[in-house]
């Protein structure tokens, strides 16, 4: 799936910016904010299927460890205080 990373990176605050700014009118509406927004980089993928797919199965091999990381006793022991 492409990933677009826009102009500016501080998506959080700049979104709270936005929404500051309808709420008292500084922009008529949500189609204004869009006119805004501008992309910076593209980026696609380009992992070959197979390459792509024993990379997947590292990254669930490494999840299911970290699953299994604590023994139960010790979560109940950390809870029990």
């Amino acid at each position: 799936m492409p990933v677009v990373r826009p102009k500016v990176s501080e998506t959080t605050a700049l979104g709270a910016a936005y929404l500051a700014g309808l709420a008292v009118g500084y922009w008529k509406d949500a189609e204004s904010l869009r006119a805004l927004w501008q992309a910076d980089q593209r980026y696609l993928p380009g992992l070959e299927a197979k390459q792509r797919e024993g990379i997947r199965a590292g990254w669930a091999k490494a999840l299911t460890r970290a699953k299994n990381w604590v023994e139960p006793s010790a979560i109940s022991a950390s809870t029990d205080n």
